[in-house]
């Protein structure tokens, strides 16, 4: 049976573990051998998979930009230490996002098949981003990219795979369940990472310029995270703000659209799986002009494509569709329909060719 040795750096609820926890699902389905190695100590959507044979290795995450650095090229070494003792060379090393690059150098003095699968291209500062995507080069046997967009960026390698992110079954069996339910209220929702480069302060920008609407923003962050980012803010009535949520589903239930406001020069969204999932629930979206999200959503057909930085665009184009009702479910109907193209069966054929016959 063949072994497949999945690594991720930092096992949280944002989309790249998710996606990672579909693909060990998918093999595991198959019958693949799957262990997983990844940072212990925090819960996410790689905790406690069926199947899958959990390892852990040494992590910490620090604010401070020196701490991290040291913590993270530590932690790299002690997962190839780890590794050079736990692999065999038949082994399929799958390594999630760039950042793993210790797997990277010991599958490759162990002699096993390398797969990257690439989410990011916003890496700083460049001399990192550089040296993480230069390690993928030299060791990668196989690139597997979330966009077509990210795949015509990153020209690494001649084996590329093309394998689009998706809703899971259980996702979009629920979120059918709610289509076309009228609803009480007109709510604005945006669920992120708690960055600036994410358009958290656009936001807020427009919830000030649009006190008839309710405004809610999910972030990635703790409770004491989100006080400290915004202290010394006067939130907008209008504005309310949640930390991490392991159950998304009842704020795309209760929202009537959806956005992705992060800034094109400072992060380039490559997928946009929050916005995939608006979608199943039929919400239309507005997003940034670049990127794979461009892949997701039409413009002028089940969105807006907009800079984050005009924020009367965005208002404008806001109020547009919530108050023109016949624009509002022409849009909606279109979210619903391009969303049916990112199934599950798809996923899942798709991560068993890719690392079958190696």
């Amino acid at each position: 049976m063949k072994r497949i040795v999945a690594v991720h750096l930092l096992n949280d609820y944002s989309g790249s573990p998710k996606v990672l926890m579909q693909l060990l699902k998918a093999w595991t389905k198959e019958g693949f051998n799957t262990h997983l190695f990844t940072s212990g100590g925090r819960k996410g959507f790689l905790s406690d998979i069926g199947g899958v044979t959990d390892h852990s290795f040494w992590y910490r995450f620090s604010p401070n930009s020196l701490v991290r650095t040291f913590n993270f090229f530590l932690s790299q070494f002690l997962l190839m230490i780890k590794l050079l003792f736990f692999l065999k060379k038949s082994d399929v090393v799958y390594i999630n996002t760039v950042l793993p690059f210790g797997a990277a150098i010991a599958g490759r003095m162990k002699g096993c098949k390398i797969i990257y699968h690439i989410h990011e291209i916003s890496v700083k500062p460049k001399f990192f981003k550089n040296f993480l995507f230069g390690v993928a080069k030299l060791t990668a046997f196989k690139m597997v990219f979330v966009s077509e967009f990210l795949l015509k960026q990153e020209s690494l390698i001649q084996n590329k795979v093309l394998l689009y992110n998706v809703l899971e079954s259980d996702f979009a069996d629920k979120a059918d369940q709610f289509q076309n339910r009228e609803k009480s209220e007109k709510i604005v929702l945006m669920i992120c990472s708690l960055k600036i480069y994410k358009g958290v302060n656009e936001f807020f920008i427009l919830a000030k310029k649009n006190p008839q609407y309710i405004f809610k923003l999910v972030v990635n962050a703790s409770e004491n995270e989100i006080k400290n980012y915004f202290q010394g803010e006067e939130t907008p009535e209008n504005l309310n703000i949640y930390p991490t949520q392991i159950d998304t589903h009842p704020f795309y239930q209760e929202a009537s659209i959806i956005l992705n406001l992060s800034h094109p020069d400072l992060w380039v969204e490559t997928f946009g799986l929050t916005i995939l999932e608006g979608m199943r629930y039929g919400l239309p979206s507005i997003v940034p002009p670049v990127g794979g999200v461009t892949e997701l959503i039409e413009n002028g057909e089940n969105g807006f494509l907009i800079n984050s930085k005009n924020t009367d665009e965005l208002s404008e184009k806001l109020n547009f569709i919530l108050k023109n009702p016949a624009v509002y479910r022409a849009f909606s109907n279109s979210s619903y329909q391009k969303s049916l193209e990112f199934s599950e069966d798809y996923f899942e054929k798709e991560a068993v060719k890719i690392v079958s016959n190696l």
